[in-house]
């Protein structure tokens, strides 16, 4: 346990919960730090508000359209990551999950009661995507729209423990912590009883209460599940937000929830996601990126791999 300080705070941003703990350092100004980065990444790639770049570059699909060097930088994780994933994650699934109803921020659809109509979409590809470094500009061709969910809230996580910590004081003194909803990063000296996290499918859940504690010495762990981000189709049909660029559709997966931990927030969020969609072919795929990962079926059984951290008794 560190004997050092440690002050944390709570608040929602980007349709989740944000939590911040900061280890001998100034909270405000890690929280102000926090809060200027999380409001840029609204305004640069949220599909839910009408005055985002993201919308207006889906709006304007098959044009070029100057971007931000923070959408641009999103758009180019979401690329790499399907590349590397083998377009298990694709961010051309936008009008894919649109048509399927979410098409809300998830705390207002989960409120509502109106009808949605079932309809399959496919998923255009990764590579229709035209990134430019210079000029910084960006193509989708027309009837495309980018969904940046796989990557971009494990980006936004990386880049605010990295504002946080340069606001909160000296990385040799001072270290961060920044989770959103199920992503969580860290950034500068680690506590002395290391970063104790708690593994759970559900965003909400406390962070003291009971169920399996990991601790990291740094680095980042993203959890995706089907379990939590569900609303109801036609006929009473249970849908969920991941979507496997294979058919469209929610992805008929083994598990339930899928935990990786990795040196950046980003990296964890795609594999996390990656490791739904991909099903029985999971394991095999992070063992072979040697991503440390625990994957629940929908049993409730749990796999754990590639030297997924110890398993504490408690949180803290």
């Amino acid at each position: 346990m560190s004997t050092r300080p440690l002050d944390e705070a709570d608040w929602r941003a980007l349709g989740t919960t944000v939590h911040l703990v900061v280890v001998d350092g100034d909270l405000a100004a890690a929280r102000a730090a926090t809060e200027r980065v999380l409001d840029d990444v609204d305004r640069a790639y949220s599909r839910f508000r009408s005055d985002s770049e993201l919308v207006a570059v889906n709006a304007a699909a098959g044009t070029l359209m100057p971007v931000s060097p923070l959408l641009a930088r999103a758009i180019a994780g979401s690329l790499q990551a399907a590349r590397w994933t083998r377009g298990a994650v694709d961010p051309t699934v936008g009008r894919a999950i649109r048509v399927l109803g979410y098409d809300a921020d998830f705390d207002l659809l989960a409120a509502s009661d109106r009808r949605i109509e079932l309809r399959v979409e496919g998923v255009p590809g990764w590579t229709t995507v035209r990134l430019e470094e210079r000029p910084r500009t960006v193509r989708v061709p027309a009837g495309v729209e980018l969904d940046l969910g796989s990557t971009g809230k494990g980006l936004a996580a990386d880049l605010a423990a990295a504002a946080a910590l340069d606001a909160a004081g000296p990385a040799a003194r001072t270290g961060v912590l920044v989770g959103l909803g199920g992503d969580i990063a860290t950034a500068g000296r680690v506590p002395d009883s290391l970063w104790r996290i708690l593994v759970a499918e559900d965003s909400a859940t406390p962070a003291d209460a009971a169920g399996e504690v990991i601790a990291i010495d740094g680095g980042a762990v993203a959890t995706s599940t089907t379990t939590v981000r569900r609303w109801t189709g036609p006929g009473g049909v249970t849908l969920h937000h991941i979507i496997d660029p294979r058919t469209g559709l929610p992805a008929e997966t083994p598990w339930r929830t899928a935990s990786v931990v990795a040196s950046t927030c980003e990296e964890a969020n795609a594999a996390s996601t990656a490791a739904i969609v991909l099903g029985t072919a999971a394991e095999a795929w992070l063992k072979a990126a040697g991503l440390p990962a625990r994957l629940v079926a929908s049993d409730g059984a749990v796999t754990r791999i590639a030297g997924w951290p110890e398993v504490e008794t408690a949180a803290v």
